[in-house]
């Protein structure tokens, strides 16, 4: 089959117009129409179907797609491996987490990353969806449980649990509540049972609702937890790691403190994982020993605070 007979094919199959392809592919539009109609000859079929409003892709053009989607992938992680060969880091670097990981714990920290390698180009998604490694959705990633793909690398870097903060501010004004039962004349902050989250942390806020509390504000993801609680709306429910946030002015200068410290979710496992095919990638190396070293200091500043 032509390769490069494909090559238009998918641009045009993504595009879903011949003109926008060709714009793509610096083609005229009949040049990728005439492609296109050699394609169909020599496999004896319609790849598209054509109207007004642009092109639909036939069952057997949904087919091809699919082909040559996964084609496209494996090329990028060909031409990424060779890229790695190199002894600089650089280049792009897909990285997936959670909403609440990603924006609470990684963003903050990646400045020591850049200051290392400052010719990295990181594509940082935040999402609850669970991306697919090994068809390159993402190059790596760091999850709240144990990936169970087979082909992945993994690798536990901590544990975290979902414990009760409020600000000094509102302790002041609103009292600390001393026992479960003092949750009803507070106002809980927290994740709704039914959004994507780990399901240690649903757990902890189906018993917290078990405590007539009258009045809640709940978020889908947990950096929006975070704003209510620093704005002094009431007491949250967030990650442990919360407290202890590089540049300390962002947190602990607003007087986070935590609430009914006896109150804690399970432990909840985060792995960094990323495909085999990756193993030798200077980027994801690179990327996995900064996580590594920021949990080891996170790790030293836990213990320092424990010992106050």
């Amino acid at each position: 089959m032509d390769w490069d007979k494909l090559r238009i094919f998918h641009a045009v199959a993504d595009a879903g117009s011949l003109t926008h392809a060709g714009d793509v592919l610096n083609l005229s539009q009949s040049a990728v129409s005439r492609q296109i109609r050699a394609l169909e000859e020599s496999l004896e079929t319609t790849l598209f179907h054509r109207h007004a409003r642009g092109l639909i892709l036939t069952e057997q053009g949904e087919l091809l797609f699919d082909a040559t989607t996964s084609m496209n992938k494996r090329l990028d992680t060909a031409a990424a491996r060779i890229r790695d060969s190199e002894d600089e880091v650089f280049g792009e670097l897909r990285v997936t987490t959670t909403l609440g990981f990603g924006t609470l714990w990684l963003a903050p920290r990646l400045t020591h990353l850049y200051e290392k390698f400052p010719e990295l180009k990181i594509d940082l998604m935040l999402e609850e969806r669970v991306l697919d490694l090994p068809m390159r959705e993402a190059d790596v990633a760091i999850r709240m449980k144990e990936p169970s793909q087979a082909d992945l690398i993994r690798k536990r870097l901590m544990s975290v649990q979902m414990r009760l903060y409020a600000t000094q501010d509102y302790i002041e004004a609103h009292g600390r509540p001393e026992t479960l039962e003092d949750l009803s004349h507070h106002r809980l902050i927290c994740q709704n049972i039914s959004a994507a989250q780990v399901s240690a942390g649903a757990s902890l806020v189906k018993e917290l609702l078990t405590h007539d509390i009258q009045s809640t504000l709940t978020v889908n993801n947990y950096f929006g937890v975070l704003q209510g609680v620093l704005n002094n709306l009431g007491i949250g429910v967030l990650p442990n790691y919360v407290t202890l946030l590089p540049g300390n002015d962002n947190v602990e200068a607003r007087n986070l403190v935590r609430v009914l410290p006896e109150v804690e979710s399970a432990e909840i496992p985060v792995y960094l994982a990323y495909p085999e095919e990756l193993r030798h990638s200077k980027r994801i190396s690179a990327f996995r020993d900064f996580v590594t070293e920021e949990i080891q200091d996170h790790r030293r500043r836990m213990r320092a605070e424990n010992e106050e």
